[in-house]
């Protein structure tokens, strides 16, 4: 393992220590069945998150007439935390300014997941702070310890130690749930909207809005500083949804610097978008999203410096392409038919060796380890060793411009079936290219009926499989024109909270 990836594990599991171990003092939380009306509420995510992790959440809330104004999410630099905790809270401090402002009122909820709830403890701990707060969701964070006076709180448990508890709190678990997916699954939304507004959800799942009513806004960040993009362009262009190609000029564009915010924009629910981060002579991001099925002001789009962290996993090349696919629940690659499938080209990649249960698998790096044009399931390639992290080593052939298309097809394990996106063949020399999966699967129609699941389109042919090219005999192991190598990775998969 790389320096680099020590120094990112140990950060992480210093931060899960510090999450499990804030909050000394014995006060219980006083009870009461909470305010007349809703109140904001602001989420802080953990440790590798984002707050891409709660926007199913948001659209549940949504669902059930939460007014969207009402929904933040806080987003900090994870790796540096628990170091810049007073950078933090102070961010947190005009965060909730902010919002009490907007929405007139004078307290609001917080939510913390993993290595956020470290930080909500924490800036709990101050009377005044939490004077402002009226409850507290701490979803699979830190147990032991208390909750301060004047503060509802509901604590959300997820596998693990079913004696875990956090005193002076409802404590709730589902232990057939992993860390991240207990953050978005329908039974923590019906439990935490119970909890925050006194009644039962008239809906758990999100339900769909018409096609042309969908309008969507967000965030084009650094992951995982969580800084908004700086010197980029965001195109977003509406796409074949059997190839990836765009259909034309794009629907909105948007200079990036500050926050990287941009929206929002009218989009067609029928329709499948790419969203294009352009930097001057570093080649173009392409991200590639489900069809959206409800409005949304919180979609995070995802990405990174050129040659940053994301780069240092991989090799790139003229002639294969390199895919990250997101995912907010646990890729389970070892749990019989309980796991989930991913196929790629309609090869089954998501074996028991690369994305067991233990490592909490949401990011997958697809690539040719080592260029050798050789595919190997058998074990994880980089980033394996870093939290919640995976790689792949298969072969994808590409070319610029995408001689074809690349099919990445899920099977959810809590699903309604397959769900797909085809995304253009793009070499990873000029290109990257991700693809972004929601965490949730059932949807209903505004009467509380089953509607369509999401989409599962048949994609155009992949491109032809590739022949590794013959080698020389002054150097066998030599990398195809154009590849740059990486620094390899040899570790076990491991993950923090």
């Amino acid at each position: 393992m790389s320096n680099l990836h020590r120094r990112l594990a140990l950060l992480l599991a210093v931060a899960l220590v510090a999450a499990t171990s804030m909050w000394g003092s014995a006060s219980q939380a006083q009870e009461g069945s909470g305010p007349d009306e809703p109140l904001p509420l602001i989420f802080v995510h953990g440790g590798f998150g984002s707050g891409q992790q709660f926007e199913a959440q948001a659209l549940r809330f949504t669902s059930n007439g939460y007014p969207a104004e009402y929904l933040e999410m806080f987003e900090h630099n994870s790796l540096a935390y628990p170091g810049s905790q007073d950078e933090v809270h102070a961010r947190l401090d005009t965060a909730i300014d902010d919002l009490l402002a907007a929405t007139g009122h004078e307290q609001l909820w917080l939510a913390g997941h993993s290595q956020g709830t470290g930080v909500v403890q924490s800036y709990l701990a101050d009377a005044t702070r939490a004077g402002r707060v009226e409850a507290y969701v701490n979803l699979d964070g830190g147990s032991g310890g208390s909750v301060p006076d004047g503060v509802r709180t509901l604590a959300v448990w997820g596998e693990g130690d079913a004696s875990r508890e956090l005193p002076g709190a409802t404590n709730v678990q589902f232990a057939d749930q992993g860390h991240t997916e207990v953050v978005n699954s329908p039974d923590t939304f019906a439990a935490m909207y119970e909890f925050l507004l006194g009644e039962a959800p008239t809906f758990t799942e999100v339900v769909r809005e018409p096609a042309d009513d969908i309008v969507v806004s967000g965030r084009v960040q650094l992951f995982p500083e969580n800084t908004g993009a700086q010197n980029a362009t965001l195109e977003i262009y509406e796409v074949d949804g059997t190839t990836g190609l765009r259909l034309g000029d794009p629907v909105a564009t948007y200079p990036l610097s500050g926050e990287g915010n941009w929206g929002p924009v009218n989009v067609d629910g029928e329709a499948f978008y790419e969203f294009a981060v352009i930097r001057p002579d570093s080649g173009t991001h392409h991200i590639f999203t489900q069809r959206f099925v409800r409005s949304s002001r919180w979609v995070r789009i995802l990405t990174g410096e050129p040659d940053g962290l994301a780069d240092s996993f991989w090799e790139k090349s003229d002639d294969r392409q390199n895919i990250v696919i997101m995912r907010n629940t646990e890729w389970w690659g070892d749990q019989g038919d309980a796991s989930d499938r991913l196929e790629i080209n309609g090869q089954d990649v998501l074996t028991p060796e690369v994305s067991p249960r233990t490592n909490r698998t949401i990011g997958i790096f697809v690539h040719d380890a080592e260029l050798d044009y050789l595919s190997d399931l058998s074990q994880p390639v980089s980033p394996s060793g870093v939290p919640f992290l995976t790689g792949i080593d298969l072969v994808l052939a590409a070319g610029d411009p995408a001689p074809g298309t690349t099919s990445v097809r899920s099977h959810p394990r809590k699903g309604d079936g397959p769900e797909g996106v085809c995304i253009p063949a793009y070499s990873s020399t000029n290109h990257r290219s991700s693809v972004q999966l929601n965490s949730y699967h059932q949807m209903l129609n505004p009467d509380g009926s089953p509607a369509e699941g999401q989409a599962d389109p048949t994609c155009a042919d992949a491109p032809p499989p590739l022949d590794p090219p013959a080698p020389t005999p002054t150097d066998p192991a030599a990398q195809a024109p154009g590849a740059s190598a990486a620094t390899p990775i040899a570790a076990a998969p491991g993950y923090t909270g």
